[in-house]
């Protein structure tokens, strides 16, 4: 039991916001000015979302970079067996391939970074790099800066400043040109490779508080899948939408559970006033669902990554 986090928060709230707008869009079949409709000739039946909902949706999912903060606050440990190899980088030739991969590889820069790994940081920064310029999106990364940062594990805030800038541009980008479905499967790979790494760390520290992130991900999982059903259509999307939903079966049974507390505000550094949740959620996780998400995870891991 603890107070409820932010990303927490924000991800209830972006479940709410689009179920609000999926209902909307079922009762009002004629309603708006269809700019968000007709504009990719090769998607089929796929519904209509504002940018906006997607964007809610995607800020909502916590950054990998948090989780292996978390992580190494656990462990002390290392895993770099545990990675992806950077050296399978040029392997991924399909966008679909890259963009997952590029997400991954994200994570493990982000973790290789936390624990002070320089030259291994450098190797997945590079890693990322090719997938970014395979994409065309590579002009929005600032290499010059996370290479600096990468350097040294003593900017962490900055580094997770600068990553989610640079993702929220890399969105912007893609949504302008209508690839905004390769947004998620980033998002995806480096979500999948976050959790990979709390499993593995989690079933050999059984530490509580990996535990309960572990069981936190069913809300994060919802708006994964929630944003990936919108690009059903487009190819390869089902196969990870299947592995997904059966992931999904398992976290249908850990119960989240959340206690409304009394809200205060305070006054950050900068003079702003800022609203701190008292919200106390309680996650209820078995050992036995911890041993299949375990399993699952690896499996579709698996079916993305490339061993070297």
């Amino acid at each position: 039991m603890k107070q409820l986090s932010l990303g927490v928060l924000k991800i209830i709230g972006a479940i709410l916001l689009v179920t609000m707008f999926a209902c909307n869009s079922t009762n009002q079949t004629d309603a708006g000015d269809g700019t968000e409709t007709g504009t990719d000739s090769t998607a089929t039946n796929d519904p209509s979302v504002s940018p906006e909902v997607i964007d809610e949706i995607i800020q909502s999912i916590p950054s990998p970079l948090e989780v292996s903060m978390l992580i190494k606050s656990v462990e002390k440990e290392y895993r770099k067996d545990g990675l992806n190899s950077p050296k399978s980088a040029d392997s991924y030739t399909t966008n679909y391939q890259k963009a997952l991969n590029l997400g991954v590889y994200s994570t493990d820069l982000g973790y290789g970074n936390i624990y002070g790994k320089s030259q291994e940081s450098l190797e997945y920064l590079n890693a990322v790099k090719r997938l970014a310029d395979g994409l065309a999106i590579g002009q929005f990364f600032d290499y010059a800066t996370i290479k600096r940062l990468a350097a040294s594990n003593e900017n962490i805030d900055s580094l997770l400043t600068i990553t989610q800038t640079n993702f929220e541009k890399i969105n912007q980008h893609l949504r302008q040109q209508k690839r905004e479905s390769l947004s998620i499967l980033i998002l995806t790979g480096g979500w999948l490779e976050a959790v990979y790494l709390t499993a593995q760390v989690y079933n050999s520290s059984k530490d509580p508080k990996l535990k309960e992130k572990l069981g936190e991900q069913k809300l994060v999982l919802k708006q994964i899948l929630l944003v990936l059903d919108i690009f059903k259509n487009q190819p390869n999307f089902n196969e990870i939408i299947t592995d997904l939903n059966e992931l999904d079966k398992i976290y249908n049974n850990i119960n989240i559970s959340v206690t409304k507390g009394q809200p205060k505000t305070t006054i950050d550094a900068d003079g702003n006033l800022v609203f701190v949740s008292n919200d106390i959620t309680t996650v209820t996780i078995s050992d036995q669902d911890v041993d299949t998400i375990t399993s699952l995870i690896k499996s579709i891991r698996g079916k993305i990554i490339k061993e070297s």
